[in-house]
């Protein structure tokens, strides 16, 4: 099994068990915590507990994942929006709440499966769970997604994203006004010693490059374009909460909190009903592993996303100005 450990801080005291691991990223929904509860996976201080168990600041809570089964990937029909597709390879816009490839908890109907349903094969490098995959994005974020079909492009893909030589492009909506019309985040990045399924800015972490420019002010809120350099995991949402920014609707990293400091009410109650951080990927160039030519691959913002975006120029919406460099690609 695969065991995480965690610590409840001060800010958690109270919360049910179940609640807590589920706000955990660790991809597993409240009824699937439940579940491992009621099997014995999960333990507070070393006992079992109830899913209603009360929880009490500096306790650790042990959770224990079952392997994943032995059995092969199945081809799943699930619906696909495809941006491109040859023979070596498929860009897919991923919608919020798909994961892409089967984990503990997440066994069926992930990107994977009806990727293989729609393509009849992927690259076999990557691992048996997780064919032709070259990067990912997060459950709850959306966006441009590459998969190889064959394992000439997964390697030569492979070797573009870990060479930072793939232009990568994002939309995110933050807490706060940035006192700058743009800037640069160059923290390093490593996994929490204590939550291992959550990262942080801490010594001896992986380099890690985030820019960004700020696009529209709403009050509270602001629209900001990021591209990143590196790749790791959770990047964007560490390196904007760590600059007291966290990404709205981010659960894990402050931005369901920050909720609570925005002054206009309505604005308010329409972003506590925000069920995902507002992430998305919106540009992706790359060099074709075949061909060697540049392949440039937008996709528009998703509908929650566009609609809460709409919904904000109701109020204080101020489009800054594009003076000097605004990042753009030539």
């Amino acid at each position: 099994m695969s065991e995480y450990q965690f610590q409840v801080s001060q800010q958690d005291a109270g919360s049910r068990l179940d609640l807590f691991l589920s706000r955990m990223d660790l991809e597993l929904s409240r009824n699937q915590v439940q579940r491992l509860i009621e099997n014995g996976h999960i333990r507070v201080n070393g006992d079992p507990q109830k899913a209603s168990y009360r929880l009490r600041s500096g306790e650790r809570i042990s959770l224990f994942l079952p392997p994943p089964p032995p059995d092969e990937l199945s081809p799943e029909p699930l619906p696909l929006n495809i941006i491109f597709e040859d023979e070596h390879l498929i860009a897919v816009n991923k919608p919020p709440g798909l994961v892409v490839h089967p984990a503990a908890g997440h066994r069926h109907s992930t990107l994977v499966h009806g990727l293989l349903h729609h393509c009849g094969h992927l690259a076999d490098l990557g691992g048996p769970f997780r064919p032709g995959i070259v990067h990912r994005l997060d459950k709850d974020t959306s966006g441009i997604l590459v998969v190889a079909k064959n394992n000439l492009a997964y390697r030569h893909l492979s070797r573009q994203f870990k060479g930072h030589r793939i232009y990568k492009e994002y939309s995110t909506l933050v807490y706060g006004r940035p006192r700058q019309p743009s800037g640069q985040f160059t923290d390093p990045i490593r996994r929490h010693p204590r939550d291992r399924k959550k990262m942080g800015i801490l010594a001896g972490g992986r380099e890690a490059h985030t820019t960004w420019w700020l696009e529209r002010l709403f009050g509270d809120v602001s629209l900001v374009k990021v591209v990143i350099k590196t790749g790791r995991t959770h990047q964007i949402r560490v390196h904007f909460a760590h600059g007291n920014h966290p990404v709205v609707g981010d659960a894990t990293y402050g931005g369901k909190k920050r909720v609570r400091s925005v002054q206009n009410p309505l604005v308010r109650a329409r972003l506590k009903q925000v069920k995902r951080q507002m992430l998305h990927a919106r540009r992706l160039v790359f060099k074709h592993p075949a061909t060697e030519g540049e392949l440039d691959l937008s996709t528009p913002l998703p509908e929650d996303f566009a609609s809460l975006l709409d919904f904000l120029k109701q109020f204080h919406s101020v489009e800054t100005p594009r003076s000097g460099d605004t990042g753009t690609r030539s």
